[in-house]
């Protein structure tokens, strides 16, 4: 075998690790109805956590829960956690991050398909949550590194799932979809 036979070998090998590493794939979930309660929620069929991207899809729904219902909103996060529910300080950090610049009543639709904020963050039914994956996605085992794209943002934010022995696919760290958006286009008295 030559040399450049040998580079072209390995460099398939390398490709073949990658792909069972992860990939650089994007998946739009589609979620027939915005719930607005726990039960409604709960009876989603990304609700069964089977997959990492499922898992990503419902914490976008249960943000725009909210600024109507916060006690439901935390009701879906802790179903998402699993058996890590939040604690007094992660609720605490969800209200204080949802203040800030009044963004709760805008923040969880800006992660749904056609939410910009030149259309003050109106998602276009059916409701759809684009989640991508990249070749670091499963790095540490038993973890799911994510990525979620917000109409308001520069470009999608991490967020962590971990795989319980149930087989399902909860909620490990969604921090930075806490993050800042750009301000919907009627708050700004310049345009």
């Amino acid at each position: 075998m030559g040399l450049f036979e040998k580079i072209n070998s390995q460099a398939a090998a390398e490709a073949s690790s990658i792909t069972a590493k992860g990939s650089n794939k994007t998946v739009t979930i589609t979620l027939d109805t915005m719930p607005e309660t726990p039960a409604e929620f709960m009876a989603l069929p990304q609700a069964t956590l089977q997959s990492p991207f499922d898992t990503a899809a419902m914490i976008v729904a249960a943000l725009c829960v909210y600024p109507f219902n916060k006690a439901d909103c935390i009701t879906m996060i802790n179903y998402l956690r699993g058996p890590n529910p939040l604690t007094a300080r992660d609720t605490s950090f969800l209200a204080d991050r949802m203040a800030q610049n009044s963004k709760a009543r805008f923040l969880g639709a800006s992660y749904l398909g056609g939410a910009t904020p030149q259309n003050d963050y109106a998602p276009v039914p059916p409701y759809t949550v684009s989640v991508s994956e990249n070749i670091y996605s499963y790095d540490t085992p038993g973890c799911a590194r994510l990525f979620v794209k917000s109409g308001g943002g520069d470009s999608p934010r991490p967020i962590t799932m971990r795989l319980a022995k149930d087989g399902k696919w909860y909620l490990w760290d969604y921090a930075s979809l806490l993050l800042d958006v750009r301000a919907p286009e009627s708050t700004n008295p310049w345009a």
